[in-house]
């Protein structure tokens, strides 16, 4: 006697025979989690210097400035512009701006100028998903400052914007 079984019920093994094979191939592929970066503190008591390093942790991390689109001391085909040097090139970039005019121009209106070679693509880093206080602006400008210059940026300095 051959055993029949009935179409409605094959049809609810296969459902629950592939749904119970994902969820176990879910089970052990390794998950990764991300985390939003730290906060960053900053203080009225901070100097220039302590502007830089968390203007450099803030370009690593919340800004995203390192995070796929610029590098520092690369070569070759890049996103965008490298940024070593920045801060002496900066007041050769558009003739009529300082260097702390163009870096806070760049930040906030990143179309206004492109370098030539480059494609339009920057995001302002001041709006939404970014969204750096003015505070943190004025860090990742001491920090571009200081890469080839001398940063002169504190947090009583008005950019502009």
């Amino acid at each position: 006697m051959k055993l029949s079984v009935p179409m409605p019920l094959r049809l609810v093994l296969l459902v629950l025979g592939t749904t119970a094979f994902y969820m176990y191939l879910g089970q052990i592929v390794p998950q990764k989690e991300a985390h939003p970066p730290p906060p960053v503190l900053i203080s009225a008591e901070m100097t220039t210097e302590d502007l830089v390093a968390v203007g450099a942790e803030l370009a690593s991390g919340k800004g995203q400035c390192l995070v796929g689109c610029h590098t520092v001391g690369q070569s070759g085909p890049l996103r965008y512009p490298d940024l070593d040097g920045i801060g002496a090139r900066a007041a050769t970039q558009i003739e009529g701006l300082s260097g702390l005019e163009y870096l806070a121009q760049s930040l906030y209106e990143p179309a206004a100028f492109i370098v030539p070679g480059f494609a339009d693509g920057m995001q302002a880093i001041d709006q939404p998903p970014i969204s750096l206080s003015e505070d943190e602006m004025k860090a990742v400008i001491a920090w571009l400052q200081s890469l080839g210059g001398t940063p002169t940026v504190t947090l009583d300095t008005d950019l502009g914007y």
